[in-house]
């Protein structure tokens, strides 16, 4: 058996740049990400809201979107506001659309004159159309009103 002579070549050398190609790859998933989960970071707002079976809204293209948080302040859109701002800024926004859909969010703690106070404000400045925002499940929980039943007439027992 013959053996050949065994050369040594020289070791290759070292590579003097980076491939930038996998690491620009990186950045741009991350720069998606980051666009796509900043405006979910933005409304970090806890509400809790009563819970219902209704239908959820159906896809309005027009809404406002009126936010009553446990403290008794209110939010338009992200938008802080006092109650004076509030009736303001309806009165401008009905004017502007008026067949909008006022979505009213109120904490649980909120109480409900508050809340009736605030769609007085909503329909004298023209916004006939709101919708409550609730949370999906049952309701009738303990401390909760059960289903909304008519009080029974006396005149039917006749």
């Amino acid at each position: 058996m013959k053996f050949g002579r065994l050369e040594r070549r020289e070791a290759p050398k070292p590579m003097g740049e980076i491939n930038m190609t996998p690491l620009i790859d990186v950045m741009l998933v991350l720069l998606v990400i980051f666009i796509i989960a900043a405006p979910l970071m933005g409304s970090a707002l806890k509400l809790d809201l009563p819970k219902s079976d209704a239908a959820a809204p159906g896809p309005g293209a027009k809404f406002i979107a009126l936010v009553i948080t446990p403290g008794g302040d209110y939010l338009l859109g992200d938008e802080p506001l006092d109650a004076k701002a509030v009736r303001e800024r309806l009165v401008q926004l009905a004017a502007r659309q008026p067949d909008a859909e006022l979505r009213l969010s109120a904490d649980r703690a909120v109480p409900y004159g508050k809340v009736a106070q605030l769609i007085g404000w909503a329909q004298k400045a023209g916004l006939n159309r709101i919708a409550f925002v609730t949370e999906q499940g049952e309701g009738g929980e303990v401390g909760e009103a059960g289903p909304a039943r008519a009080a029974p007439d006396p005149a039917a027992k006749r």
